[in-house]
């Protein structure tokens, strides 16, 4: 990505190096395979299973706890800040560059609507942070809190999507894209909408409404990295490629084969492969929110 000379985003809140929250953490994936094998025993078991795996992407990570050797290359001069192991100046940088990318597109995408974008904070912490959606820690990966619309991101993800084969500057300016989809989503009242309408389904169909939103996250991504290009030329060669292959590496049908399970659409929560790098393009090649109704798309209507 061009991304040097772009406009670093003022929302960034830095986090990194104060103590982590008391209460623990999630444990990572230690504790998830350790839990596996009681929990596979059923049908409810795995389903529970498959309930805490999605919340490590985007709202969750299965393979966090998996150690990494180095920060990823984003260029020359890379300087390590106190108290951020694994975590560069640099990176944090990137961040502070493709969040203000973020605000400019969807401040512009807003005002020709008639309305006007109220941008997210993102809080950059390391290990376990505390937000108006409880404790977490890093093990969920990055995630959006509608209660103080803030995007919540560990540096330390990027290495996770490596390990998926997603590595890239791209890939991981699409999770913070996808993340900041969500807090659209929050803007429009479609997030209330969905989780109203979760609370009242069965199971299967709470699953299928939350793939629908997070498809339409992916979507918006796509609409941001249009108009990033558009404007500001900020993608090169291969972007577009290490973005589908993220999207598709965090698709439920390939984190379900990673665990080592048979591929269950019922149990579904964030898209298969097809469909997330789907969306995505979606976003991508139309630069339309329109184009992004995945509720009416995947309901039939």
């Amino acid at each position: 990505m061009r991304w040097r000379q772009g406009r670093r985003s003022s929302n960034v809140e830095d986090r990194r190096g104060e103590q982590s929250p008391g209460g623990g953490g999630l444990g990572g994936i230690g504790n998830l395979l350790a839990l596996a094998p009681f929990l596979l025993r059923s049908k409810t078991g795995w389903l529970i299973l498959a309930a805490l795996a999605a919340l490590y992407f985007f709202g969750g990570n299965l393979f966090s706890g998996m150690q990494t050797t180095a920060p990823p290359n984003l260029g020359p001069n890379a300087q390590t800040a106190p108290g951020t192991p694994g975590a560069t100046d640099e990176l944090a940088q990137f961040v502070a560059v493709v969040l203000g990318s973020t605000e400019d597109v969807w401040g512009g995408i807003f005002q020709q609507a008639g309305s006007q974008y109220t941008a997210p904070k993102l809080v950059l912490y390391t290990d376990a942070v505390r937000s108006a959606c409880g404790l977490s820690s890093a093990a969920v990966g990055p995630f959006y809190c509608p209660g103080d619309q803030k995007v919540y991101l560990d540096l330390s993800f990027l290495n996770e999507l490596k390990k998926l084969g997603a590595p890239g500057d791209f890939a991981f300016a699409y999770v913070i894209a996808h993340e900041v989809g969500h807090h659209v989503q929050n803007l429009q009242g479609t997030s209330a909408q969905v989780q109203q309408a979760r609370m009242r389904a069965d199971k299967v169909t709470a699953n299928r409404l939350s793939v629908m939103l997070e498809l339409q996250a992916d979507c918006y991504a796509g609409v941001w990295a249009f108009y990033a290009n558009r404007d500001k030329q900020m993608l090169e060669p291969g972007d577009v490629e290490e973005g589908l292959r993220a999207a598709a590496a965090v698709g439920d049908d390939h984190l379900q084969r990673r665990a080592g399970r048979a591929v269950s659409p019922d149990a579904f929560t964030h898209g298969s492969a097809e469909q997330r790098a789907y969306w995505f393009n979606q976003g991508f090649s139309t630069g339309d929110v329109n184009k992004c109704n995945t509720f009416a798309a995947l309901s039939g209507r």
